[in-house]
């Protein structure tokens, strides 16, 4: 899974994401994965989904799109940083349309920069959960996207950035 484009809207932020390996499209079999996420953000146990089964993201983890996961490592994120644990994010795909393997991920956000920021960690968090691989310290990243909401105030209506 790779980030291939991100835009930020008034309202949200859009992330095009593309899983090339058809067997790590989901989750489902990889059981190493899900633990991994689980132990390095038990958060996601908390998380709520919207989806026709009804059931939540603790019992949707285990069988979800990758880049599902992806959207609630970012939510994650923005919530450890401070963001409400309100805000939402959606996965949709049209493979006919955007091509196999292309996702669109979008962010609701409280705080533009915490949710670019967020969504840079997740892409190492899913490497660490897709790969193995050493786990960044989330810790670190999270205290790091909570010092981004203390830049300088507004002048004249402007975001300023330290």
């Amino acid at each position: 899974m790779h980030v291939h484009s991100v835009t930020v809207c008034e309202d949200r932020i859009d992330v095009v994401v593309r899983v090339d390996d058809d067997e790590r499209m989901r989750t489902a079999g990889d059981d190493a994965a899900v633990r991994r996420a689980l132990e390095l953000l038990p958060g996601l146990k908390q998380h709520m989904c919207d989806n026709a089964q009804g059931i939540t993201f603790a019992e949707e983890i285990a069988d979800t799109e990758v880049p599902h996961l992806f959207e609630h490592v970012v939510i994650e994120l923005m919530t450890r940083a401070g963001s409400p644990r309100g805000l939402k994010g959606e996965t949709q795909w049209d493979f006919n349309r955007d091509g196999h393997g292309t996702f669109r991920v979008s962010f609701e956000y409280d705080d533009d920069l915490v949710c670019l920021g967020a969504i840079k960690t997740a892409d190492r968090v899913m490497v660490h959960i897709l790969e193995d691989t050493e786990p960044p310290d989330v810790e670190v990243e999270t205290a790091r996207l909570r010092d981004l909401r203390l830049r300088v105030p507004q002048v004249e209506g402007v975001p300023t950035r330290m």
